[in-house]
């Protein structure tokens, strides 16, 4: 028997029936369709936080050797991003790329193609090979946090996007930078944690969730990519997190535009949801097993609701198969059945 057969699928947006909480009134609309705020609410949220990024930026700005750092990870969003922030704001710009060895080769060149044009300092952080792909070997264990934890997204990139987090505040803290930014489109982030100032008790309580489980199977090791307890100290020096595509107009076809004028070019290696990392088609194929629900359909759903991607888009990009043979690769070098 099809498990497919009887789903039912929002008119709306693309969230299914396997998706946590979800409900449907007789017009067949979500629960999260009709309790989403409309698009003159989303416009007045979106003025409100940009204004809130602006007054940190103006109490900043010039004061430090960088403006921000932003974790930059070659893909579209971030780099859109990192041109708003360097020809829209003006800021002096830290780049940080974590390297977790599975980036596209495409992505690789899109990097220093566009660091080249951006003419901006640029920092990669790669970490031992042997202790990633241990992590990683953890990190397939789609029960490795709560239900609740995974309903945007994998366990893999839960647990590869907190290591790139850690090391980014951490090193944010060591060199004073007083801003950290993201660049998660506004289906990943909500617009209400789009600006907010980092704090120590927040961060512990943050840090604890990933690296207590890491510490329990693999030990002190990935203290690495964490904050030491000297970090925790310094609570003056604890920076702003920022997610400008939150509060920020998000086109697509705009920002592939944008950044193609900036030597950038998609990769064809990946699956239809990244444009930088290999892990990604493994990842959603083992949350869609364990889970039932696609991991970017809240994402993309966030983005119809917003006016950022049709419906039509939306289902056909969650539609669109994994490439069997990066799976198989990947897996194949993880020691991973």
């Amino acid at each position: 028997m099809n498990m497919r057969e009887n789903v039912q699928t929002c008119n709306q947006c693309v969230l299914d029936s396997h998706y946590p909480g979800i409900s449907f009134n007789e017009a067949g609309v979500c629960n999260y369709c009709t309790h989403s705020k409309g698009t003159v609410e989303q416009a007045s949220l979106r003025k409100k936080y940009e204004s809130k990024f602006l007054e940190v930026v103006e109490r900043i700005k010039g004061k430090g050797t960088y403006d921000c750092l932003l974790a930059y990870s070659g893909g579209k969003d971030s780099t859109y991003t990192l041109h708003l922030l360097k020809n829209k704001y003006h800021l002096k710009v830290l780049a940080v790329t974590f390297d977790n060895w599975y980036q596209s080769e495409t992505a690789r060149e899109n990097i220093r193609n566009v660091m080249m044009r951006m003419d901006m300092n640029h920092i990669y952080v790669t970490p031992a090979y042997e202790l990633f792909k241990r992590i990683m070997q953890v990190a397939v264990d789609p029960s490795l946090f709560p239900p609740k934890a995974l309903e945007r997204a994998t366990s893999i990139c839960t647990t590869c996007l907190s290591l790139i987090r850690f090391t980014c505040v951490r090193m944010a803290i060591d060199m004073d930078i007083p801003i950290v930014i993201t660049g998660l489109s506004p289906g990943q982030a909500p617009i209400a944690t789009s600006v907010f100032k980092l704090n120590a008790k927040m961060l512990r309580s943050m840090q604890e969730v990933v690296a207590g489980i890491l510490r329990s199977r693999l030990g002190d090791e990935v203290n690495a990519f964490f904050l030491e307890e000297r970090h925790f100290s310094r609570e003056e020096a604890m920076p702003y997190s920022v997610n400008p595509l939150s509060f920020l107009t998000y086109n697509e076809k705009d920002i592939f535009e944008i950044i193609n004028g900036l030597g950038w070019r998609s990769p064809q290696d990946t699956d239809s949801n990244s444009t930088n990392c290999l892990l990604n088609a493994l990842a959603n194929t083992i949350h869609q097993e364990h889970m039932g629900y696609h991991p970017y359909a809240f994402e993309i759903a966030g983005l119809i609701r917003d006016g950022h991607m049709s419906r039509e888009d939306g289902l056909a990009k969650l539609a669109i198969p994994p490439d069997e043979q990066v799976i198989l690769k990947v897996k194949r070098e993880l020691g991973i059945r």
